[in-house]
C-alpha cells in the first residue's frame, strides 16, 4: 500500500463546523448495588437500601422560571436549608446533573479536540487517539440535538472506526461504523479521505444492516408534532413509527422551546413503544434555579408534576417554593412540602415579603417549619382545614379580594403543635427498623411454637421405640421421625432468619433519625393443638 493510501486510511472526514452550541442535557443512568448481604431474603432486602444514599429532599421553584425575584429567594431558601448539616438536600448542581448534565466544552472546543485526535492518529498514537475520542463522545452526547451535534458524532465515530482498525480490533471498528449507518444508511465516505479498503468494508456493513432484523420503534408524545431526535439526528415528528436496528440510542424530543428529559432507550424485541410526556418534562428547567414553569395557575397540575419530579430524582420529599402575588394585599413567599411516595401535601407555610430579598430571620423560620412542622410567630401556616392563608376565608386571596371571617394573617400559628406533629411522617429507616425487628420477633415466636409442636412428636415417638430403635415395619414411627426432621429444618430456618432480622432492625434503628410517633408495626402470635400462626401488621 502506498504512503498516500496509508495516510488516507488513517484520516477521517472532518464535518463542517456550525455555530456555538448551547448546553444541553443527557440523562444519567444510576445503579444501586447492595453492599451488605444476609442469608434471609427479608434481611437482604432491608439492608440493601443502605447501599445507595440519595438526598432526602429537593427544592424546586414554581411559577415564572425567568423571574429573578423568585429565583433569588428560592436560592436563598435552599442555602438556608442546605446550611444545616442534618438536612440531606439535593443541591442545584446535583439537580442539574441528574436531569440536565451540561457539557463542559463548546462545539468549537470539541471540534478542535477531534482535530487534535486526528493528528495523533496520523502519528500512530492510537491509545491517545482512543482516549481523546471517548472523552469527546461523552461531551457530544450532552450537546443540543440537531445537525451540529450529529456531524460531530459522525466525525467521532468514523475516527473511532479508523483507529480501532489500525489497532487490529475489527469488531470495535465495525461497531463504530454501524453507529453511523444504523441511522443514516445512505451515508457515503469521502473517497478523498478514506482508503478503498475502508470504503469497501463500510459498504459491506451497510448491506449487512439492510438485512438485519429491525425493531418497530414507535414514539408518541402528550403534545403532538414534537421533533424526535436519536443520537442528535432528527428523524421526524410524533407520532413517529420507524424500523430501527436493535441497540441503545439517545432520545430527545423537542416541542418549540421545550425539551424532554434526554434518555437512553434500549430498542429490542419485536416492538419498542414510547410515550413521552412533553408537557411535564418540558416544564422542568435547571437554570437559573430548579423550577417548574406554571402559567395557568393550576395548582393541582403543578403539585402533580412536583411529585413526579421527586420520583424521577429519587427523593422522599419535594419542597415547592413560590411567590404569591395577589392583585391587592401583601406578597408572600410560600413553601409546600410534598411526600413523594404518598403524593400528599404534608405542610404549607409562608411569610410576607417586600423587595427582592427575603429576610434571613423569616427564611430560617420557614426552614424550621418545613423540616419540623413547628412554626414561630413570624410565620403563617396552613390552617386546620388544609387551606393556605392566601386562599383561606378571611384572608387576601390571589385575586386580591378580602373574604369574610376576619382571620388574622399575622397569627403566630394557625395549626396546633399536635396537628403539626401528626403531619410528620416516620422516617423511612425507622419504619424499616420496626419492620425488621417485628419480623425477627415473629420468627423467634414461630421457632418457639415449632419447638413446642416438635416436642409432642418426640414424646409420641419415644413410646414407639423398641430398645431405643425405630422398627422399619412401624410406619407411624417412621412418619413421626420424618415429621421431626422437617420441623428441625423449619426451626433452624426461623432461628437464622429471626436473628438476622433483629440485627438488621437494630442497625436501621441506630441509623434512623429520632421520631416522636409510635412504632407503626404490631406482631401477633397464636397457637393451638392444630398448629400455629404469626402475623405482622401496621402502616408503612
Amino acid at each position: 500500500m502506498s504512503k498516500e493510501a496509508t495516510r488516507a486510511e488513517r484520516s477521517s472526514y472532518i464535518a463542517a463546523t456550525g455555530s456555538r452550541a448551547r448546553p444541553c442535557p443527557i440523562s444519567h443512568l444510576y445503579q444501586r448495588e447492595s453492599t451488605m448481604r444476609i442469608a434471609p431474603v427479608i434481611a437482604t432486602c432491608l439492608i440493601s437500601t443502605l447501599a445507595y444514599s440519595a438526598p432526602r429532599r429537593t427544592v424546586v421553584a414554581s411559577g415564572d422560571c425567568k423571574d429573578a425575584e423568585l429565583s433569588g429567594q428560592a436560592k436563598a431558601f435552599l442555602g438556608a436549608l442546605a446550611s444545616r448539616p442534618e438536612q440531606d438536600t439535593l443541591t442545584a448542581n446535583q439537580f442539574s446533573d441528574r436531569l440536565f448534565p451540561q457539557p463542559t466544552k463548546s462545539y468549537e472546543d470539541l471540534q478542535r479536540q477531534l482535530e487534535a485526535a486526528q493528528d495523533q492518529f496520523y502519528e500512530g498514537r492510537n491509545a491517545r487517539t482512543l482516549q481523546a475520542v471517548d472523552e469527546a463522545l461523552q461531551q457530544i452526547t450532552r450537546l443540543p440535538a440537531g445537525d451540529a451535534r450529529w456531524k460531530l458524532y459522525v466525525e467521532a465515530q468514523l475516527l473511532h472506526g479508523l483507529n480501532y482498525r489500525a489497532m487490529g480490533k475489527p469488531k470495535e471498528s465495525d461497531t463504530a461504523f454501524r453507529n453511523v449507518l444504523r441511522l443514516q444508511p445512505e451515508y457515503q465516505l469521502n473517497p478523498d479521505y478514506f482508503a478503498p479498503s475502508v470504503r469497501q468494508n463500510f459498504d459491506k456493513l451497510r448491506k449487512e444492516l439492510e438485512q438485519t432484523r429491525k425493531v418497530k420503534l414507535s414514539v408518541k408524545s402528550t403534545r403532538p408534532a414534537a421533533d424526535v431526535y436519536l443520537d442528535g439526528l432528527k428523524l421526524g415528528q410524533t407520532p413517529l413509527s420507524l424500523d430501527a436496528v436493535p441497540g441503545t440510542y439517545h432520545l430527545t424530543l423537542v416541542k418549540g422551546t421545550t425539551t424532554s428529559f434526554p434518555r437512553h432507550v434500549q430498542v429490542q424485541g419485536a416492538e419498542t413503544p414510547l410515550l413521552v410526556d412533553v408537557a411535564y418534562e418540558g416544564s422542568v428547567s435547571a437554570t437559573p434555579f430548579p423550577c417548574l414553569a406554571t402559567s395557568d395557575g393550576n395548582d393541582e397540575r403543578m403539585l402533580s408534576h412536583a411529585v413526579r419530579l421527586g420520583g424521577t430524582l429519587g427523593v422522599e420529599e419535594v419542597i415547592v417554593v413560590r411567590l404569591e402575588r395577589p392583585s391587592s394585599g401583601p406578597k408572600w413567599f410560600a413553601a409546600t412540602v410534598l411526600n413523594v411516595e404518598g403524593g400528599q401535601k404534608l405542610r404549607e407555610g409562608g411569610f410576607k415579603t417586600q423587595g427582592t430579598d427575603a429576610p434571613d430571620e423569616a427564611l430560617a423560620a420557614l426552614v424550621d417549619f418545613v423540616t419540623t412542622g413547628r412554626s414561630p410567630s413570624n410565620l403563617v401556616v396552613m390552617n386546620a382545614n388544609g387551606k393556605a392563608p392566601w386562599d383561606a376565608p378571611g384572608g387576601v386571596g390571589r385575586n386580591g379580594s378580602a373574604s369574610a371571617g376576619g382571620m388574622d394573617l399575622t397569627a403566630p400559628n394557625l395549626m396546633s403543635e399536635g396537628d403539626a406533629s401528626r403531619t410528620r411522617s416516620t422516617s423511612g429507616l425507622r419504619t424499616a427498623s420496626y419492620v425488621a425487628l417485628g419480623t425477627g420477633v415473629a420468627a423467634f415466636g414461630g421457632a418457639g411454637i415449632v419447638r413446642f409442636l416438635a416436642q409432642k412428636d418426640v414424646n409420641a415417638l419415644e413410646k414407639r421405640l423398641d430398645n431405643g430403635r425405630i422398627l422399619s415395619s412401624d410406619k407411624e414411627a417412621m412418619g413421626l421421625r420424618d415429621s421431626l426432621v422437617q420441623k428441625s429444618n423449619v426451626l433452624n430456618g426461623l432461628l437464622i432468619s429471626g436473628g438476622a432480622a433483629v440485627v438488621t432492625g437494630a442497625v436501621l434503628y441506630l441509623l434512623s433519625p429520632d421520631s416522636s410517633s409510635a412504632p407503626p408495626v404490631s406482631v401477633g402470635l397464636s397457637a393451638d393443638s392444630h398448629g400455629a400462626a404469626a402475623s405482622l401488621s401496621g402502616s408503612f
